[in-house]
């Protein structure tokens, strides 16, 4: 019984649209108040987004990248290296989400501390650029580098508190970034839902 050894078929349908929607969707619930500062930030609105930071781009990313992990490492049903850099990507940044909807919750938070986290998750963009320009799937590839964009211009909206101007053109910045990634992630849902169940190819 313990030799058991249990084998799945090898699966071409990775959660990507699922991490997709959950990060597209938090970027567009998060753009309009960081550039057009619409809705005003108050209690209310704080709750109402740190919920959707936390279910959204939270846990849709962290039940993608644990599903693509365990397909890769435990059960052998995906077998494309690059999908190592999305579980990767999708885990860390899904409970990046959970701490950011947390903090949202409880409103006002000292945002000098999301300094260190910015570029933790800047090199991780990084990362995914090279991997993916490497493997030669530039769609994915641009996801990155946008996200290389966001967590520049986090850095400089993460200082605010000491350098109002900066911080200030930061913030509009991150709010411009998180509406083009937003847009470009819920393209990238479409592009790859319709691959994967019609064989239709949007083009990019």
């Amino acid at each position: 019984m313990l030799d058991t050894v249990v084998s799945l078929p090898t699966s071409t349908f990775p959660p990507l649209a699922l991490g997709f929607m959950g990060l597209g969707t938090g970027y567009l619930i998060y753009a309009p108040q960081e550039l057009f500062n619409w809705p005003k930030r108050n209690a209310d609105v704080d709750w109402g987004t740190g919920m959707w930071g936390i279910w959204l781009p939270g846990f849709f990313q962290f039940v993608a990248g644990l599903f693509i992990f365990a397909g890769l490492i435990l059960f052998g049903t995906f077998k494309a290296p690059p999908l190592y850099m999305a579980g990767l990507a999708f885990t860390s940044y899904g409970i990046h989400w959970f701490a950011m909807g947390w903090n949202r919750l409880h409103g006002k938070v000292d945002t000098r501390v999301n300094v260190g986290m910015a570029v933790g998750f800047l090199l991780i963009s990084i990362l995914g650029t090279i991997v993916f320009l490497g493997a030669k799937d530039t769609p994915v590839a641009i996801i990155f580098i946008l996200l290389i964009c966001v967590y520049v211009a986090d850095i400089f909206a993460s200082l605010k508190p000491d350098l109002p101007g900066l911080g200030a053109v930061g913030e509009k910045a991150l709010g411009l970034f998180h509406l083009v990634t937003g847009l470009w992630l819920m393209y990238m849902m479409f592009a790859v839902t319709l691959d994967f169940t019609i064989g239709f190819h949007w083009p990019v």
